[in-house]
């Protein structure tokens, strides 16, 4: 046992015998005090959870939905102590501004039933979030109106999307400094071939489709004719649907409204939105308060968030039978990263699977793609659950594409919205050659091997590939796209040559993938649970979600990592070259 020795010194200066105190009795008292303020701490924090959990929906309440922040699937616990958190040192935690399409449907559906509140106040317009679930939630905007309740909208400034879904509202309002940004859609992209040219980069490209572009940017410096063509064609169908639904609710004709993009929206005066009829009136962000006592008809009117409107306590199913629903979102990765874990994913489930009580699966894939090996580990799992005669039906939100489709393909029935974005059956590979940069900057490779291609994978970064190589990685990459096909015509029942011809990489719109057959009907993730229940029966049941809401803990915790952008940047660049990618990847463009 180790001891440290302390002298102490009394009040008239003299030193007095020093004491020994024992280290283990130090740590003991330290781990004491430790225990005792964290238990405090927990008890506080415990309170404060259970205090913000519940929540009390008063008469003459608005739900107040704030399109702002960025849209996500599932939404999270509310956070209570952001601002405190945020504040400590080495921490990076800030206040997730991410907000669940779940939480806004549900409570659009509360707001529609319950007598408490009076009507919906949309907030703010400046949410990022796609055309399939921008629909999705002014699809159920336009139930809720079935009520007789009404819908008001104010915002500074509107985007398109946004004011997509604001549309339906009985008063659109504008701040007179603002302007609606309905300028028609546009979908951009980066190329980086002259700059890697410069830096002696050269991506080695190796896919399989004509239509597959994620790779483009590497090896040119404009549109395939391909690529312009597919985008061009989605591009049109997100915005007609646009103008059907915004000419349907506003009074005005499709052709109209192309005629008011053409002018720029975005940059006219707050008078021109009202006299194009955008918007119905001009009232300061600032001074809603007065139109919304108008509305209600009282000064004493409630107001609740979307994250408070969600806390409200809902009545529970007491069914034993479940319908499970699986929220897939994100890019598919093998084994680390945020988005969907391939791993994470087969263990739900297989946690799935093994409930006794879930009679059916719901998926709920809003995701572009990523690693073909992860995609094709989950559809195994996927397959697993319906050798045991259990039901799968797939509702694709904004993406299902690539990878997000190979995920989906084995289902026994699909639902998309028309906007959805999906197909992009193709996959490619992409391997950086640096023998140019790395004779640049003068370092030279040599090593020992005891086999041909021993060192085939550094080869191929730091050589570049030579002919026979590159045929072998080809081969590779084609045996993935008969594997990938192959799924997708057993699963929607139709020969492997049809998925080729549908497939080339090409990306299509919900309502075309209808047509095609790789998508069964237009409907939302409640259409999807609705048809679970039909196939697998059920007269009672409830529907329990995956994975787990995360809880403010663990993203206290997260926060002190202290690993810079730049950091993680360098990270995903070392798993790049680690070794050859075999990716299902759609194309990644910026629309606007």
């Amino acid at each position: 046992m180790a001891f440290f020795y302390r002298n102490t010194v009394s009040a008239d200066g003299q030193e007095r015998p020093r004491r020994r105190v024992g280290c283990l009795g130090g740590c003991l008292i330290f781990f004491a005090v430790y225990f005792l303020c964290s238990a405090i701490l927990g008890w506080l924090m415990g309170d404060m959870f259970s205090s913000s959990s519940k929540v009390e929906l008063k008469d003459q309440t608005v739900y107040r939905l704030q399109l702002k922040g960025t849209l996500v699937e599932q939404g999270q616990a509310e956070d209570p102590f952001a601002s405190v958190m945020s504040s400590l040192p080495y921490s990076s935690y800030t206040k997730q501004d991410n907000v669940g399409l779940d939480n806004i449907l549900s409570n659009i559906r509360l707001a529609k039933t319950d007598d408490r509140v009076l009507g919906i106040w949309l907030d703010d317009a400046t949410m990022a979030m796609g055309p399939a679930n921008a629909k999705t939630i002014r699809d159920a905007l336009l139930d809720f109106k079935q009520s007789g309740k009404w819908i008001i909208a104010s915002a500074k400034s509107y985007s398109a999307t946004n004011y997509y879904v604001a549309s339906v509202a009985d008063l659109i309002c504008l701040d007179p400094t603002g302007a609606v940004n309905w300028n028609g859609l546009s979908a951009q992209r980066l190329y980086y071939k002259r700059l890697l040219d410069k830096i002696g980069v050269e991506m080695q490209i190796l896919k399989v489709g004509t239509f597959k572009s994620a790779v483009e940017p590497f090896f040119r410096t404009s549109m395939s004719d391909a690529d312009r063509l597919q985008i061009e064609q989605y591009l049109d169908g997100i915005w007609s649907e646009y103008k059907d639904a915004v000419g349907t609710s506003r009074h005005i004709a499709p052709v109209q409204l192309d005629a008011i993009a053409d002018r720029y929206m975005g940059i006219q005066s707050a008078q021109e939105q009202v006299k194009a009829g955008l918007v119905d009136t001009l009232v300061y962000t600032q001074d809603m308060d007065s139109l919304l006592r108008i509305y209600t008809g009282t000064k004493d009117y409630n107001v609740l968030t979307t994250s408070k409107l969600a806390a409200v306590e809902r009545p529970k199913s007491k069914a034993k039978d479940k319908v499970a629903v699986l929220y897939l979102e994100g890019e598919i990765t093998d084994e680390d990263g945020e988005g969907i874990v391939g791993k994470e994913v087969v263990k739900t489930l297989k946690k799935i699977q093994k409930d006794d009580e879930v009679k059916a699966l719901v998926l709920r894939v809003n995701s572009p793609g990523g690693s073909a090996d992860a995609s094709e580990q989950i559809w195994h799992a996927v397959q697993k659950i319906k050798a045991d005669s259990i039901p799968v039906v797939v509702s694709m939100g904004d993406y299902a594409a690539s990878g997000g489709y190979y995920i989906s393909c084995g289902a026994d029935y699909i639902y998309a919205q028309p906007t959805t974005i999906t197909g992009s059956i193709g996959i490619f590979g992409t391997i950086p050659n640096v023998a140019k940069l790395r004779d640049k900057v003068g370092l030279d490779l040599d090593g020992v091997s005891t086999n041909k291609h021993s060192a085939l994978e550094n080869n191929l970064i730091f050589k570049g590939m030579n002919p026979e190589e590159h045929a072998m990685m080809q081969a590779m990459i084609e045996r993935g796209y008969d594997l990938f096909t192959s799924r997708c015509a057993e699963g929607r029942h139709v020969s492997q040559d049809y998925i080729k011809s549908i497939g080339e990489g090409r990306v299509w719109l919900g309502f075309k993938g209808k047509e095609i057959g790789i998508v069964d009907e237009m409907g939302t993730l409640d259409d999807a649970v609705n048809k679970a229940v039909e196939l697998a029966q059920l007269d009672v049941y409830q529907v329990a979600y995956y994975p787990d809401v995360v809880d403010p803990w663990s993203e206290i915790l997260k926060s002190f990592d202290n690993t810079t952008d730049e950091e993680k940047l360098m990270l995903k660049v070392r798993q790049l070259c680690s070794k050859p990618r075999v990716l299902a990847l759609m194309p990644e463009v910026t629309i606007q």
